[in-house]
Protein backbone atom coordinates (compact mmCIF):
# COMPACT_ATOMS: atom_id res chain seq x y z
CA UNK A 1 0.00 0.00 0.00
CA UNK A 2 1.50 3.49 -0.88
CA UNK A 3 1.58 6.28 1.83
CA UNK A 4 -0.85 8.14 -0.14
CA UNK A 5 -3.46 5.42 0.36
CA UNK A 6 -1.96 4.75 3.72
CA UNK A 7 -2.53 8.18 4.87
CA UNK A 8 -4.91 9.37 2.84
CA UNK A 9 -8.56 10.32 2.80
CA UNK A 10 -10.41 10.56 -0.42
CA UNK A 11 -13.74 9.74 -0.58
CA UNK A 12 -14.12 10.12 3.38
CA UNK A 13 -16.36 12.33 4.91
CA UNK A 14 -15.28 13.86 8.81
CA UNK A 15 -17.99 16.35 11.34
CA UNK A 16 -15.70 18.58 13.31
CA UNK A 17 -16.95 20.10 16.54
CA UNK A 18 -15.96 23.66 16.64
CA UNK A 19 -14.63 23.29 13.26
CA UNK A 20 -14.49 26.92 12.61
CA UNK A 21 -12.17 28.22 14.16
CA UNK A 22 -9.30 27.58 17.01
CA UNK A 23 -7.87 23.99 17.11
CA UNK A 24 -10.65 22.87 15.44
CA UNK A 25 -9.71 24.41 12.18
CA UNK A 26 -6.46 23.70 12.68
CA UNK A 27 -7.64 19.58 12.82
CA UNK A 28 -10.29 20.57 9.69
CA UNK A 29 -6.91 22.11 7.40
CA UNK A 30 -4.98 18.59 8.05
CA UNK A 31 -8.05 16.47 7.13
CA UNK A 32 -9.13 18.59 4.25
CA UNK A 33 -5.44 18.68 2.83
CA UNK A 34 -5.63 14.73 3.10
CA UNK A 35 -8.56 15.02 0.92
CA UNK A 36 -11.86 14.32 3.28
CA UNK A 37 -15.16 16.11 2.74
CA UNK A 38 -15.97 17.90 6.04
CA UNK A 39 -19.17 18.93 7.99
CA UNK A 40 -18.34 21.49 10.80
CA UNK A 41 -20.24 22.00 13.69
CA UNK A 42 -19.65 25.17 15.65
CA UNK A 43 -21.71 27.84 17.39
CA UNK A 44 -21.59 30.24 14.67
CA UNK A 45 -21.27 30.17 11.31
CA UNK A 46 -17.77 31.09 9.75
CA UNK A 47 -17.83 32.14 5.91
CA UNK A 48 -14.35 32.11 6.08
CA UNK A 49 -13.22 29.28 7.43
CA UNK A 50 -15.95 27.50 4.69
CA UNK A 51 -13.96 29.63 2.13
CA UNK A 52 -10.70 28.32 3.00
CA UNK A 53 -11.42 24.87 3.55
CA UNK A 54 -13.16 24.83 0.24
CA UNK A 55 -10.28 25.88 -1.37
CA UNK A 56 -8.28 23.10 -0.53
CA UNK A 57 -10.19 20.98 -2.71
CA UNK A 58 -13.13 19.15 -0.77
CA UNK A 59 -16.73 19.98 -0.40
CA UNK A 60 -17.56 21.70 3.04
CA UNK A 61 -20.83 22.08 5.20
CA UNK A 62 -21.10 24.60 8.46
CA UNK A 63 -24.11 23.50 10.93
CA UNK A 64 -24.72 25.94 14.14
CA UNK A 65 -25.45 24.31 17.20
CA UNK A 66 -24.85 25.02 20.98
CA UNK A 67 -23.47 22.35 21.96
CA UNK A 68 -23.62 23.65 26.14
CA UNK A 69 -27.85 22.57 25.35
CA UNK A 70 -27.72 19.23 26.73
CA UNK A 71 -31.27 19.28 26.04
CA UNK A 72 -30.95 19.66 22.40
CA UNK A 73 -27.76 17.70 22.04
CA UNK A 74 -30.06 14.75 20.02
CA UNK A 75 -31.50 16.94 17.72
CA UNK A 76 -27.63 18.37 17.07
CA UNK A 77 -26.37 14.49 16.81
CA UNK A 78 -29.42 13.55 13.90
CA UNK A 79 -28.86 16.88 11.96
CA UNK A 80 -24.94 15.91 12.06
CA UNK A 81 -26.56 12.36 10.53
CA UNK A 82 -28.51 13.99 7.75
CA UNK A 83 -25.94 16.80 7.22
CA UNK A 84 -23.32 13.97 6.39
CA UNK A 85 -26.40 11.33 5.04
CA UNK A 86 -25.43 9.20 7.81
CA UNK A 87 -22.21 7.95 6.38
CA UNK A 88 -19.75 9.71 8.56
CA UNK A 89 -16.32 8.10 8.39
CA UNK A 90 -14.83 10.62 10.92
CA UNK A 91 -15.85 12.36 14.09
CA UNK A 92 -13.71 15.07 15.73
CA UNK A 93 -14.77 15.87 19.47
CA UNK A 94 -13.08 19.33 19.21
CA UNK A 95 -15.13 21.71 20.96
CA UNK A 96 -14.44 22.66 24.67
CA UNK A 97 -14.44 25.55 26.68
CA UNK A 98 -12.48 26.29 30.20
CA UNK A 99 -13.47 27.97 33.38
CA UNK A 100 -10.96 29.34 34.97
CA UNK A 101 -11.11 30.20 38.32
CA UNK A 102 -9.57 29.49 41.58
CA UNK A 103 -11.06 26.01 43.39
CA UNK A 104 -13.01 27.14 45.92
CA UNK A 105 -14.82 30.06 43.56
CA UNK A 106 -15.52 27.27 41.11
CA UNK A 107 -19.51 27.70 40.85
CA UNK A 108 -22.25 24.76 39.78
CA UNK A 109 -22.68 26.96 36.24
CA UNK A 110 -18.77 26.45 35.83
CA UNK A 111 -18.82 22.98 36.75
CA UNK A 112 -21.92 22.54 34.49
CA UNK A 113 -21.19 24.04 31.44
CA UNK A 114 -17.93 22.43 31.23
CA UNK A 115 -19.06 18.94 31.57
CA UNK A 116 -21.89 19.62 28.88
CA UNK A 117 -19.92 20.91 26.31
CA UNK A 118 -16.35 19.15 26.90
CA UNK A 119 -17.56 16.00 28.10
CA UNK A 120 -21.45 15.07 27.45
CA UNK A 121 -21.47 16.13 24.06
CA UNK A 122 -18.77 13.94 22.75
CA UNK A 123 -20.72 11.13 24.23
CA UNK A 124 -24.03 11.72 22.81
CA UNK A 125 -22.14 12.39 19.05
CA UNK A 126 -20.11 9.53 19.70
CA UNK A 127 -23.09 6.98 20.63
CA UNK A 128 -25.13 8.50 17.61
CA UNK A 129 -22.25 8.72 14.94
CA UNK A 130 -20.57 5.72 16.14
CA UNK A 131 -23.61 3.36 15.94
CA UNK A 132 -23.77 4.53 12.30
CA UNK A 133 -20.20 3.38 12.00
CA UNK A 134 -20.63 0.07 13.70
CA UNK A 135 -23.17 -0.74 11.15
CA UNK A 136 -20.87 -0.22 8.59
CA UNK A 137 -18.29 -1.69 10.11
CA UNK A 138 -15.62 1.31 9.70
CA UNK A 139 -15.36 4.42 11.41
CA UNK A 140 -12.82 6.94 13.06
CA UNK A 141 -13.67 8.88 16.59
CA UNK A 142 -11.22 11.21 17.74
CA UNK A 143 -11.49 13.14 20.70
CA UNK A 144 -9.45 16.56 21.63
CA UNK A 145 -8.51 15.74 25.64
CA UNK A 146 -5.49 17.56 27.20
CA UNK A 147 -2.70 17.63 29.66
CA UNK A 148 -5.75 18.20 31.84
CA UNK A 149 -6.59 15.09 31.35
CA UNK A 150 -3.38 13.67 33.33
CA UNK A 151 -1.86 16.81 34.92
CA UNK A 152 -3.56 18.27 37.52
CA UNK A 153 -4.19 22.68 37.81
CA UNK A 154 -6.59 23.93 40.48
CA UNK A 155 -7.18 26.85 38.43
CA UNK A 156 -8.93 25.05 35.83
CA UNK A 157 -10.85 22.42 38.18
CA UNK A 158 -13.84 21.54 35.62
CA UNK A 159 -11.99 21.16 32.90
CA UNK A 160 -9.72 19.13 33.93
CA UNK A 161 -12.20 16.97 35.27
CA UNK A 162 -14.15 17.25 31.95
CA UNK A 163 -11.39 15.99 29.95
CA UNK A 164 -10.19 13.23 32.02
CA UNK A 165 -13.59 12.01 31.47
CA UNK A 166 -12.79 12.22 27.99
CA UNK A 167 -9.92 10.36 27.93
CA UNK A 168 -11.90 7.40 30.16
CA UNK A 169 -14.70 7.67 28.04
CA UNK A 170 -12.06 7.34 24.73
CA UNK A 171 -10.96 4.22 26.37
CA UNK A 172 -14.08 2.80 27.06
CA UNK A 173 -15.84 3.65 23.49
CA UNK A 174 -12.26 1.74 22.21
CA UNK A 175 -13.02 -1.90 23.80
CA UNK A 176 -16.79 -1.06 22.96
CA UNK A 177 -16.37 -0.30 19.13
CA UNK A 178 -12.88 -2.54 18.52
CA UNK A 179 -14.99 -5.72 17.66
CA UNK A 180 -16.99 -3.69 14.65
CA UNK A 181 -13.98 -1.85 13.40
CA UNK A 182 -14.24 1.46 14.69
CA UNK A 183 -11.23 2.80 16.24
CA UNK A 184 -11.79 5.51 19.06
CA UNK A 185 -8.79 7.46 20.44
CA UNK A 186 -7.44 10.95 21.81
CA UNK A 187 -5.08 13.77 21.17
CA UNK A 188 -3.83 15.77 24.44
CA UNK A 189 -2.99 19.23 23.18
CA UNK A 190 -0.62 20.87 25.47
CA UNK A 191 -0.47 24.98 26.45
CA UNK A 192 -2.48 25.79 22.80
CA UNK A 193 -2.28 29.53 21.60
CA UNK A 194 -5.98 30.17 20.73
CA UNK A 195 -8.55 31.74 21.92
CA UNK A 196 -9.51 29.87 24.88
CA UNK A 197 -5.88 30.56 26.06
CA UNK A 198 -5.70 34.41 24.44
CA UNK A 199 -5.58 35.33 28.70
CA UNK A 200 -2.77 33.07 29.30
CA UNK A 201 -0.51 33.49 26.37
CA UNK A 202 -1.06 37.53 26.41
CA UNK A 203 0.19 37.48 29.82
CA UNK A 204 3.99 38.06 29.68
CA UNK A 205 4.60 36.75 33.09
CA UNK A 206 2.21 33.74 33.24
CA UNK A 207 3.18 32.83 29.45
CA UNK A 208 6.87 32.68 30.78
CA UNK A 209 5.72 30.25 33.79
CA UNK A 210 3.73 28.03 31.41
CA UNK A 211 6.70 27.66 29.44
CA UNK A 212 9.20 26.92 31.83
CA UNK A 213 7.28 23.46 31.82
CA UNK A 214 7.11 23.18 28.29
CA UNK A 215 11.11 21.70 26.88
CA UNK A 216 10.00 22.43 23.16
CA UNK A 217 10.19 26.30 24.71
CA UNK A 218 7.13 27.69 22.86
CA UNK A 219 3.18 27.87 22.74
CA UNK A 220 1.61 25.03 20.09
CA UNK A 221 -0.09 26.60 17.32
CA UNK A 222 -3.75 24.72 15.83
CA UNK A 223 -1.61 23.43 12.84
CA UNK A 224 0.47 21.52 14.71
CA UNK A 225 -2.64 18.68 15.47
CA UNK A 226 -2.49 18.46 11.87
CA UNK A 227 -0.12 15.43 12.07
CA UNK A 228 -1.80 13.07 14.46
CA UNK A 229 -5.57 14.23 13.22
CA UNK A 230 -4.88 12.70 10.02
CA UNK A 231 -2.98 9.63 11.06
CA UNK A 232 -5.53 8.83 13.28
CA UNK A 233 -8.11 9.37 10.72
CA UNK A 234 -6.46 7.61 8.25
CA UNK A 235 -6.10 3.17 7.28
CA UNK A 236 -2.58 3.63 9.08
CA UNK A 237 -4.28 4.03 12.46
CA UNK A 238 -6.50 0.72 11.74
CA UNK A 239 -4.33 -1.01 14.75
CA UNK A 240 -4.43 1.84 16.88
CA UNK A 241 -7.19 2.16 19.35
CA UNK A 242 -8.25 3.59 22.99
CA UNK A 243 -4.70 6.07 23.12
CA UNK A 244 -4.06 9.20 23.90
CA UNK A 245 -1.38 10.47 22.41
CA UNK A 246 0.34 13.98 23.70
CA UNK A 247 0.98 17.02 21.50
CA UNK A 248 2.30 18.88 24.18
CA UNK A 249 6.18 20.42 23.44
CA UNK A 250 7.03 17.78 26.04
CA UNK A 251 4.96 18.95 28.72
CA UNK A 252 4.00 15.92 29.97
CA UNK A 253 7.55 14.04 30.16
CA UNK A 254 8.35 15.93 32.51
Amino acid sequence: MSLDTLFGLQGKLAVVTGGARGLGLGIARGLARAGADLVLLDRTASKEAESELSSLGVRVRSLQADLADAAGLAETARRVLEASEGRADILVNNAGLQRRVNWDQHTQADWDIQLDVNLRAAFVLSQQLGAAMAQRGAGKIINIASIRSIAASPAALGYGVSKAGLAQLTRSLAVALAPAGVQVNAIAPGYMQTALTAALSGDATASASALSRVPAGRWGRPDDLQGLAVFLSSAASDYVTGALIPCDGGFLAC
